[in-house]
């Protein structure tokens, strides 16, 4: 019967992410990945536009419009503003084939630290915006699969996902999380740390969508063979008019400082208080970086620095997660180990 349902439905894997949605349709791999934004016109209550196209909007809209982020530190924040953003995703995705048949089963990753009644949230979020069944799937986990780490096995694997809102690590064996470490603290807290620079340093202030462009192009965790620089424009907080500064990858490794200092000594701690026989598998296995903050340059190298453990960043770590879902959704296997909520 499952099988039956399977070929008249669009079964989706989808990593409902702070930053970025990424959805998995079931025999056809990632066919979507787009900024988790919604913009709404605040006096008819109805959305304008959804994913990219909300992602220009930001910062430029007119007092009506409101361009926000339904998701906040991995969990959601606006269940009308998700409910629609979901939905809006389903849609797209949908082949016409599958356009009037039975409601997809979803698979969704959440992070590991949330609450119950978080997850609650998530899965009658997805039920209002079309799913037939759903299942939630720790992050880590999650991440652990799409790489294709040997999850099941008795031995040890360090999974590392630092995505937009939250910092996900996880000790996996044995098909289960031996330990876990949840941070409120990843990619959208080093954007914050660069505009607060930027601010200090320079009096200059620039929006959230110039601050993601500095840490992407010169950005940096470790010592670059070759420093980088670039000009950002912005407005001077004291004469109130355009600004154009020059600014070096030194510096906005200075910036990000702090906040890669926390996520290092949660690393610390969860090897810390790792098992000795899994500390033994991790020396041969080493770390692996998951998500789009495993992307800045250096982070890799600065966490083998600080652990002395082998670090390696996944192959295409933005959809290692929504890879890993997908797998599930493949692989009846995994469904039997994640049963529904």
């Amino acid at each position: 019967m499952r099988n039956f349902f399977g070929l008249f439905s669009n079964d989706l894997g989808i990593d409902l992410g702070t930053a970025n949605t990424c959805v998995h349709v079931r025999g056809k791999g990632v066919v979507l990945m787009e900024p988790s934004i919604v913009a709404m016109n605040q006096e008819t209550k109805t959305v304008v536009a959804v994913g990219t196209e909300a992602k220009r909007m930001i910062g430029k809209t007119p007092a009506n419009i409101v361009a926000m982020r339904p998701m906040k530190d991995g969990v959601i924040a606006d269940f009308e503003a998700c409910e629609e953003m979901l939905r809006h995703f389903i849609d797209k995705v949908k082949t016409p084939r599958h356009r009037f048949v039975f409601p997809p089963r979803m698979v969704i990753s959440v992070p590991s630290g949330i609450t119950n009644v978080e997850r609650r949230a998530v899965r009658e979020t997805a039920l209002k915006a079309g799913a037939r069944i759903v299942r939630l799937v720790e992050e880590p986990m999650a991440a652990a699969i799409g790489v294709g780490l040997p999850v099941e096995e008795p031995c040890g694997s360090f999974v590392i996902d630092i995505g937009g809102g939250t910092t996900e690590m996880a000790v996996i064996s044995l098909g289960g999380l031996v330990l876990t470490r949840s941070l409120r603290v990843a990619g959208n807290e080093f954007d914050e740390a660069i505009v607060d620079y930027l601010k200090k340093k320079y009096n200059l202030l620039v929006g959230e969508r110039t601050a993601e462009e500095i840490k992407i192009r010169i950005g940096s965790a470790f010592p670059l063979e070759e420093e980088l620089t670039m000009e950002v424009n912005g407005r001077d907080l004291v004469e109130g008019l355009p600004k154009t500064v020059r600014v070096c990858s030194e510096e906005i490794r200075e910036a990000l400082h702090d906040t890669l200092t926390v996520i290092v000594n949660a690393v610390r701690y969860v090897l810390e208080e790792t098992p000795p026989e899994l500390s033994s598998d991790l020396i041969e296995r080493g770390v692996v970086l998951a998500g789009g903050g495993s992307l800045l340059k250096g982070i890799d190298r600065l966490i083998a620095q600080e652990t002395k453990l082998p670090v390696a960043v996944a192959n295409d770590p933005l959809t290692a997660v929504v890879r890993g879902t997908g797998k599930m959704l493949e692989e009846d296997r995994y469904l039997r180990e994640f049963p529904q909520e």
